[in-house]
């Protein structure tokens, strides 16, 4: 007996297909909120993902390598004494990384060594020996005061190098200037590892000889690996004089946005700049902290004593910053979509059910329609005789 049901319910799983029961309700407002929901479902999947999210394609991010080089030679002449900046003398650090300081203004205080020498006016203010304690260090000041006031310039005798740095005045205008016509040469290259593409931002067409003579321009060289520091600025818009003077730092977005369903030489970088430290119409009482600046020294020696020069430099940093996104046609997103699409057509039918049912006068009549009551017999346990009982279920 069992085993003739195991076989009976076998057969029936495997050699039956059951299909839900429906109905066709001519309803005139039901109709046309199903169909305007389908519709908006359409739309969501041709228009915004198939078209705007392409979500027929898969994507890839690139590994990134960039190489900079700076070139231009600076002039300046400070109280009668003449100097010229190179490479080496305005570029931290030197090695051509992605993100690099260009000098564009200094404080410098040549010939300090180390000793003992009166802070500062407003560094550290006294009027007695009393006012400096021994020993002890000012966060703002430039040494260990020692404990003596200096009565010549009412400030406390620290141990420091000597004499200490002045930056109570910054430079205006700024001291190099030169820098606006100083030039950058960006060279990048972009791996995509999953479609197996590598590409570099000299593109075709961007040979020795066309870099030799070109210089960027967003409409007539956009693709110019060489770019005036001027023109960054000006394109990132600030002012390049006031950013010279305090400092700031610039981004220089180098964007690889690629479709590899076309041809791969259609994918080409586009160059974008960002003021990184606020915005311009900014001003001095709105920016938390104004400028760009730094210190360091060249340490020297002069008839056997330790010396140094110090510079307080101000200047630009710039960031170069590589995003990329790539695309290309696959199949198993595109189904994925299509899939997921279909899925959301349940909602018309969902919200449709929902109105007939519960909202239209004649819901009864609707529910009677969709559902099929049936008397189901079923043997009570705690009878011996087997007796049956009936019970209304819903299917």
């Amino acid at each position: 007996m069992k085993k003739s049901q195991i076989s009976s319910a076998l057969s029936d799983f495997f050699f039956e297909y059951e299909t839900p029961r429906q109905v066709l309700v001519r309803n005139r407002r039901v109709g046309v909120v199903c169909r305007l929901i389908q519709l908006g479902v359409l739309v969501y999947i041709i228009g915004w993902v198939f078209i705007y999210e392409k979500g027929y394609q898969s994507t890839d991010i690139a590994v990134s390598s960039v190489f900079t080089k700076m070139k231009g030679v600076g002039y300046t002449n400070v109280n009668g004494v003449e100097r010229v900046w190179d490479v080496s003398d305005y570029v931290f650090p030197p090695q051509g990384d992605s993100s690099f300081v260009v000098m564009t203004n200094y404080i410098i205080t040549e010939g300090q060594q180390m000793g003992t020498c009166p802070e500062l006016k407003d560094k550290h203010n006294c009027k007695s020996d009393a006012d400096c304690e021994g020993g002890r260090f000012k966060r703002t000041g430039h040494g260990e005061m020692t404990g003596v006031c200096v009565n010549t310039t009412n400030t406390c005798e620290v141990l420091a190098w000597c004499p200490v740095e002045d930056d109570r005045i910054i430079p205006s205008p700024p001291l190099l200037m030169s820098a606006e016509n100083y030039t950058l040469f960006i060279k990048n290259s972009v791996t995509f590892p999953i479609f197996g593409v590598t590409r570099s931002n000299l593109v075709e067409g961007i040979d020795a000889d066309y870099i030799n003579k070109c210089l960027y321009h967003p409409e007539d060289a956009p693709l110019c690996p060489i770019f005036r520091l001027g023109d960054i600025v000006k394109l990132s818009g600030f002012n390049f004089e006031t950013i010279a003077q305090e400092g700031g730092t610039i981004g220089i977005v180098i964007d690889w946005t690629c479709n590899f369903d076309v041809a791969v030489k259609h994918c080409k970088p586009k160059y974008n700049f960002h003021g990184l430290y606020g915005n311009p119409s900014d001003t001095g009482q709105t920016r938390p902290s104004l400028g760009y600046n730094f210190r360091y020294a060249k340490h020297y020696l002069e008839n056997s004593v330790q010396k140094r020069t110090l510079l307080k430099v101000f200047g630009i940093r710039f960031d170069i910053i590589v995003q990329s996104l790539a695309r290309k046609f696959d199949i198993i997103p595109t189904l994925t979509a299509i899939g997921s699409g279909v899925g959301i057509f349940g909602v018309a039918t969902v919200v449709c059910d929902l109105v007939l049912l519960y909202l239209l006068p004649k819901r009864e009549f609707y529910k009677n329609m969709k559902f099929k009551y049936t008397d189901t017999p079923i043997q009570d346990p705690d009878s011996e005789a087997g007796s049956m009982e009936t019970e209304v279920s819903k299917k």
